[in-house]
């Protein structure tokens, strides 16, 4: 047979983003929109609620850095759009950034009950009325660094005051959910076929599955022919992985640095509204679990955000959230002296036991940059049985030789301790970082487990619909790692040796 793999590679590429995703989307109906411009901080949606709103149009200007604009947000859904998946859509002016680093807003409902956030890979909002009513606390936070390097934007008060940002959409759609779904087939399956030697029957598999595929679906009519499409990928999806494949924990995940690149006001409200998806997010994806650290971040949103925290203690009853890290905030781990560690703990763990009801078993520093030889003997003094950590991937030089094991302290205490092989805690479930999970883990041979954090993080964001729809397709997948969403004490109960 004729060698034309790189042809229908090639193919495949085009096909996707000429034909596929251009047709996830059907036909746009306009929103009436109305714009208030806050002079100074950020207000709460009861001033909102109650103020005047000036005609505001897309393509406008909106928000200098650090600035808050309210968008109202009015529209009805067309009649003859009756049974069909309706969806707000929205870009605030997103551009290339990722989520945490540009602007970012929150969805209240109009009698101010927050709903949903908007990020950059999150700018959907469900339509399940024929009415859409709604407030949009619009965030102009802006990249205060090119690469290491601070810009002039770090200061509200000293950065220029010209817009940052262009409302580029804010419409009705109709989601074509077949197209997104094969889409997400597409995705997981080149993913795959990437990392697969070409030597492997798999590989080349796929790679006819998915030029029947292309044969399948009409390009002039992608939203008729997408299920057909779909149908011709079926059995490639569903042939399961060998006995002997690494298995990977995948949990939710959103690291938010309490004070980074923005100040202490705005990691209030990046909380909320990574908070709010997640609970969102949970109610159509009930096998989701998140792992959340860091009681200030909860205690901030109790108290500026009533609403999303009756949605946590609701989620953390359901199994969907699980509160992690027994500390107060994720701490440094090399300045503070142990009685300030022993207080991180004290306070961490007494709030996640009055506030939800757990004993959390886990110490949870993703992002922290170094550790005190003294944590294994605190840890366990304070109830903890695991360690976790990830930025020691960033070594350059003495590159961590181990990914799960006995971590022993100054005084002979032991922790134990994992160190995910994935080398991210914001990973987005692709091929090339599960086939990286497990060509790192270092344990091959006595152990086969690992965990993957997945969602945005650093500047908030949390996991996405698309993220869990790739579990879902990775959770027995032939040549693949296994995937199974499931709370880090999961993890750690199986992994222990």
């Amino acid at each position: 047979m004729h060698d034309n793999r790189k042809l229908v590679e090639d193919r495949l590429r085009r096909f996707v983003e000429h034909f596929l995703r251009p047709a996830v989307y059907g036909p746009a109906h306009p929103l009436d929109i109305a714009a208030w411009r806050v002079d100074g901080e950020p207000v709460p949606v009861a001033d909102a609620l109650r103020t005047d709103y000036a005609p505001f149009a897309l393509g406008d200007t909106w928000g200098g850095p650090w600035a808050t604009t309210w968008f109202r947000v009015r529209g009805t859904v067309p009649a003859d759009w009756a049974g069909r998946t309706v969806e707000a859509v929205f870009d605030l002016g997103f551009g290339n950034e990722g989520p945490g680093f540009a602007a970012e807003a929150l969805v209240y409902s109009a009698q101010g009950v927050p709903i949903k956030g908007l990020h950059p890979r999150n700018r959907h909002l469900p339509v399940r009325d024929t009415t859409v009513d709604v407030l949009v606390e619009a965030a102009a936070n802006p990249d205060v660094l090119r690469g290491f390097w601070p810009t002039e934007l770090g200061d509200r008060l000293t950065a220029p005051t010209a817009p940052l940002y262009r409302l580029e959409q804010a419409e009705l759609r109709i989601l074509h959910e077949n197209v997104w779904h094969l889409i997400l087939d597409v995705e997981v399956l080149a993913d795959l076929m990437a990392e697969l030697p070409t030597t492997e029957p798999r590989r080349h598999g796929i790679l006819r599955a998915l030029e029947r595929m292309m044969d399948t679906v009409d390009q002039h009519d992608v939203p008729g022919t997408a299920a057909a499409g779909r149908a011709e990928l079926a059995g490639v999806l569903a042939s399961p992985e060998h006995a002997s494949a690494h298995r990977l924990s995948a949990v939710g995940h959103a690291h938010i640095d309490s004070a980074w690149l923005w100040p202490l006001r705005e990691t209030v409200r990046k909380a909320s509204r990574t908070f709010a998806n997640v609970t969102t997010l949970a109610e159509d994806y009930p096998e989701l679990v998140f792992a959340c650290s860091q009681a200030q971040q909860y205690a901030w949103v109790r108290d500026h955000q009533p609403h999303i925290f009756d949605r946590i203690r609701k989620a953390v009853r359901a199994g969907n959230w699980a509160p992690v890290g027994s500390m107060w905030v994720e701490a440094d781990g090399n300045l503070p002296g142990g009685e300030a560690l022993a207080r991180q703990l004290t306070h961490g763990k007494r709030f996640f036991a009055d506030e939800f009801g757990v004993e959390t078993t886990e110490i949870w520093l993703p992002d922290s940059f170094g550790y005190t030889a003294a944590y294994p003997q605190l840890a366990r003094l304070a109830g903890v049985r695991w360690f976790l950590t990830q930025k020691l991937s960033w070594n350059e030089t003495n590159k961590m030789p181990h990914h799960t094991f006995w971590w022993e302290g100054i005084d002979g205490t032991r922790i134990f301790t994992h160190f995910p092989p994935v080398d991210t805690y914001n990973a987005e479930i692709r091929g090339a970082e599960l086939a990286r999970a497990v060509r790192n883990y270092a344990e091959k041979g006595v152990a086969s487990r690992s965990l993957m954090p997945f969602g945005d993080g650093g500047g908030g964001g949390g996991p996405t619909r698309e993220r869990m729809e790739r579990c879902r397709r990775a959770r027995d997948l032939e040549g693949s790692a296994w995937v199974g969403v499931e709370p880090p004490a999961a993890f750690f109960e199986k992994a222990f040796v």
